[in-house]
């Protein structure tokens, strides 16, 4: 069962489209599920995510999962968007099912890969940020090997 939260970030998602000239775009996916997930930002001169944009091809919870992520970036600094996890996203969204917590895992992957591509366009480096997995299924693996 989903959240009235989730419900409404599907059925109405915030910031779908795409940004021209975006600052950094980030795609990820998940090869076992299918969802693929594509985030644009629009990063000013301060580090400040002015706006932000989302295509998602998946189930009503990527799209959910990946609204709420923009509105969870829009307007901060790169170090703040830094910190929204994927469990913020799932804790903004009140809950996701558990076989729906690698809708969450896209979001902030997504995320993670645009700063990635700013970073690289302007040759910076973002303190704690690692090159992104194209596919979140590599290494699903071995974190489920642990339980």
């Amino acid at each position: 069962m989903y959240s009235e939260k989730v419900m409404d970030h599907f059925e109405h998602p915030r910031n779908v489209g795409e940004i021209e000239n975006a600052s950094g775009v980030g795609t990820v996916g998940n090869a076992k599920c299918g969802d693929i997930m594509r985030i644009y930002l629009d990063i000013d001169e301060q580090g400040i995510i002015r706006d932000v944009k989302f295509k998602t091809f998946g189930c009503g919870a990527a799209v959910a999962t990946s609204s709420m992520a923009t509105e969870l970036v829009k307007g901060k600094s790169i170090q703040e968007a830094m910190e929204v996890t994927n469990k913020a996203v799932m804790e903004a969204l009140d809950g996701l099912p558990p076989v729906k917590v690698h809708c969450s895992l896209l979001a902030e992957e997504a995320i993670h890969a645009a700063l990635w591509d700013y970073a690289q366009k302007h040759g910076i480096t973002i303190e704690g940020l690692e090159k992104p997995k194209s596919d979140i299924h590599e290494g699903e693996e071995e974190a489920e090997e642990e339980y």
